[in-house]
């Protein structure tokens, strides 16, 4: 049995990394340099995304959506300010324009929310960052990604590990590695830290499906107080296939 396709999550890859000593400031859920992303932001974006599924529910003849947890909207949250400022400062230009009801047809969500019309902005911001030619995993990288999948079950146990690697190391997984590189060069410059409720905080760019991730950025700081350099990976803007229905 074949190890199951990856998937774009995204479509960039970030590396973020933190760089100064610990922020804990009450009601804050992270910081991107001076600039707080507080926990009102947060839950009014989930309020009126609960508010908005209520209603678009019965027009879809469904239940309403899942609103995302709370870390997902703080992942996006930085993700969005840290390329914001980043192409402001380097005159990035998106080279693609992700629309509302492409992210709320492939996340499931309400398309007329807020938190998916901040989705797309992120998504068309982080399709004009730059991305050099693709890079080949480490064995430490492969290794990650098979042992994600096995965690979640979507890799067979039997399966050997060479196996499994040889039919995950191509194309998309390598794009996605050189999208992290050339990110976290990017945002390497702004202090990143994240209130400790929420680390360690991963935004996914790899997925094996919509709910299993393969290749996750982490945000900040890992588990802990400590401040380390980190970072991890994420993809382009969605073509094809891959891209949102």
């Amino acid at each position: 049995m074949r190890a199951r396709r990856l998937v774009a999550a995204v479509s960039l890859v970030v590396g973020l990394v933190a760089l100064t000593g610990c922020r804990t400031e009450p009601g804050v859920a992270a910081y991107v340099g001076d600039q707080q992303i507080t926990d009102n932001t947060v839950d009014s974006l989930l309020d009126e995304l609960r508010a908005t599924a209520a209603t678009e529910a019965p027009e879809l003849g469904g239940l309403a959506p899942q609103p995302p947890a709370r870390s997902e909207v703080v992942s996006a949250l930085v993700l969005g300010t840290v390329c914001d400022r980043v192409s402001a400062e380097r005159g990035y230009q998106p080279r693609e324009r992700v629309e509302p009801v492409q992210v709320a047809g492939q996340f499931g969500l309400p398309r007329e929310s807020e938190y998916v019309r901040h989705l797309a902005a992120l998504y068309t911001c982080l399709s004009g960052l730059p991305v050099d030619d693709s890079v080949a995993p480490t064995e430490q990288e492969l290794a990650d990604v098979i042992a994600a999948g096995r965690t979640a079950g979507v890799i067979p146990p039997d399966t050997p590990d060479d196996v499994v690697a040889g039919q995950l190391d191509g194309p998309q997984l390598r794009n996605g590695l050189a999208s992290r590189r050339a990110l976290a060069e990017a945002a390497g410059e702004y202090d990143v830290t994240v209130n400790p409720r929420y680390r360690p905080l991963e935004f996914p760019v790899l997925n094996f499906s919509q709910d299993v991730a393969a290749v996750s950025v982490l945000l900040g700081e890992p588990g802990s107080d400590a401040v380390t350099d980190v970072s991890s990976p994420e993809p382009l803007p969605p073509t094809g296939a891959d891209r949102p229905a």
